[in-house]
């Protein structure tokens, strides 16, 4: 797809052919720079294609003291589009593990989340693709991904509903087999209204 992906031009063009069709004058004062942000916004919204979410987990640190108990990194807060729509999707991703020997950086839980989010989406695929990137780099004894999602397709058009959050999760290892171990993550996590 790299050696056939369409020129600036090419995109600046289509986003004057979107506002034609939209019944607009893409020539108008206000408009006439539209096309130029229009790309660059995407530039910036999609960048996560560019980007190996593994990457950001190659470089752990096994000096923990023994510590093998779970790590979760919660209120992961992130700005996605749908694929269906390419409307907004704003929200929390909560993610934790429990380590088998080697620990990595939190921040870098937090880049893997925002290289997905930073993709065209749906948040099922996003949950899996969080928590099985984890598990396949860090191998650790389990792992668990919560998140929760406003989605703009459903508040700005179709149905018209605002205040309404989707929750997905994924778990896998202990997470999945041990239900005191998904209990325990799911109350560090706290997810839901009022916390």
């Amino acid at each position: 797809m790299a050696n056939d992906k369409p020129s600036r031009e090419q995109a600046e063009a289509a986003v004057r052919t979107l506002l034609a069709w939209a019944g607009d004058d893409p020539t108008r004062e206000g408009l006439i720079d539209t096309p130029k942000r229009v790309a660059t916004a995407f530039g910036d919204w999609f960048s996560g294609y560019g980007e190996d979410p593994a990457d950001y987990l190659q470089r752990t640190f096994e000096e923990v003291e023994g510590y093998d108990e779970m790590i979760v990194l919660r209120d992961i807060e992130f700005e996605s589009h749908c694929e269906h729509h390419m409307a907004p999707i704003i929200g929390k991703a909560h993610v934790g593990y429990l380590p088998n020997g080697k620990v990595v950086g939190i921040s870098k839980l937090a880049r893997v989340v925002e290289t997905y989010a930073r993709r065209l989406q749906v948040q099922e695929k996003m949950t899996a693709q969080i928590a099985q990137v984890i598990q396949d780099v860090l191998q650790p004894r389990g792992v668990g991904v919560v998140i929760e999602g406003a989605h703009e397709c459903m508040t700005t058009r179709g149905v018209h509903k605002r205040g309404v959050s989707m929750v997905t999760s994924k778990m896998l290892g202990s997470f999945r087999e041990d239900a005191r171990t998904r209990a325990e993550f799911l109350q560090f996590i706290d997810v839901g209204p009022g916390r």
